[in-house]
């Protein structure tokens, strides 16, 4: 198969769709890689590590995208990028459709099949393909969050940690799962207070045996939900629901509740924010206030520690590719049905429920039709 690597054009996004270690275990399968010059540069591999490990180097996006039958990406296709997509080739990177309208009306039309690894599942019920980003999002959440509590970036002036004799600062995070559990370990180690809402007595049950009485548990309800967050000084949102849009767990009177100077991170946000008053930033512009409370809001946060993102994603995402570029889509989709569940658009039609839900005037066809097919 011939596979396109194009550079990532999204403001401040480093990463890259594949490193040269996964170049050269494509090449070993004999599959062609076409890499936009310059595309390996943010994580500090140049144009030369990608020849060394099989790839041809081509001059910019047009060729890349003009040659390749499949795109491999990090972040959704912007619009000079979708306008490149052809009826048949394969996109395979995130799309979070759901809260993106004009971009899935654009996939549509298109005609290409995109795939979205924010969709894609595991035998374990996991997400394997969003759970590194996950992962790296949920520990800078507590960075970002520290950084904006001091004072001379507009906080609270509080110490996560405190000190002896002086109350540590109170982190309240929405969700209990990948971005919830590395928030709260980072948080833990900083020596904050940690409370941890989510719906699942599983999930609570799964991180009190991880953290025990370092960490609190609260089965989320609106009346916990809000007693917290007006307690909180910075809150931290990772709810996800595979594919839809995330739910509005705080409104913009419970914003009004808080301390000034007190922090959101709303790691959610590629999939619409789960704060009322949160609207996506970029890592240039990071944060607005609303009732003087600090929102952060980057909707590409890894993009800032690329090295260690770009290395993360693609152990994660190499085996999916390599079944995609050793079968065809088809057989690979029809073989696998995990691989089968990131399936988002196809022909000309959204093909995954959750976003079928989110964008109900789109053209639809439930994946079990198109696999039949």
């Amino acid at each position: 198969m011939r596979i396109g690597v194009p550079k990532e054009i999204k403001p401040s996004e480093h990463r890259v769709g594949l490193t040269p270690a996964s170049v050269r275990d494509l090449a070993a399968h004999g599959h062609e890689v076409f890499v936009e010059t310059g595309a390996g540069l943010g994580i500090g591999r140049p144009d030369e590590d990608y020849e060394q490990s099989g790839a041809t180097i081509l001059p910019d996006a047009d060729e890349v995208f003009a040659r390749a039958e499949m795109i491999v990406k990090v972040k959704e296709p912007q619009a000079v990028e979708r306008a490149r997509l052809r009826e048949g080739q394969v996109l395979f990177t995130y799309l979070h459709l759901a809260p993106d309208a004009p971009q899935a009306k654009e996939l549509v039309a298109s005609g290409a099949t995109a795939i979205a690894y924010e969709t894609v599942t595991s035998r374990f019920g996991g997400l394997p393909l969003l759970t590194p980003m996950s992962e790296v999002a949920g520990r800078m959440s507590i960075q970002a969050g520290a950084y904006y509590l001091e004072r001379a970036h507009g906080g609270l002036g509080v110490l996560l940690g405190g000190v002896p004799g002086v109350d540590p600062a109170k982190v309240v995070v929405l969700g209990g799962g990948t971005v919830g559990t590395h928030a709260a370990h980072i948080a833990i180690g900083m020596g904050a207070e940690v409370w941890v809402l989510d719906r699942s007595n599983d999930a609570l049950r799964r991180l009190w045996t991880q953290f025990g009485r370092s960490l609190n548990t609260v089965f989320s309800t609106q009346d916990s939900v809000e007693r917290h967050v007006a307690q909180a000084d910075l809150i931290i949102g990772g709810v996800l629901i595979p594919g839809a849009a995330a739910p509005k767990l705080v409104s913009r009177e419970m914003i009004a509740t808080m301390k000034p100077g007190s922090v959101v991170v709303d790691v959610a946000i590629d999939q619409g924010g789960c704060f009322e008053t949160s609207r996506p930033t970029t890592h240039d512009d990071p944060v607005f206030k609303v009732d003087d409370v600090t929102h952060y809001c980057v909707a590409n946060m890894p993009g800032a520690v690329p090295r260690t993102s770009a290395e993360a994603l693609n152990n994660a995402t190499l085996p999916f590719v390599m079944q995609l570029a050793d079968m065809g889509w088809e057989a690979a989709l029809k073989a696998d049905p995990h691989l089968a569940a990131g399936l988002n658009v196809h022909a000309g039609q959204i093909t995954h429920a959750a976003v079928h839900e989110a964008l109900p005037d789109l053209p639809y066809r439930p994946l079990r039709e198109v696999l039949a097919a």
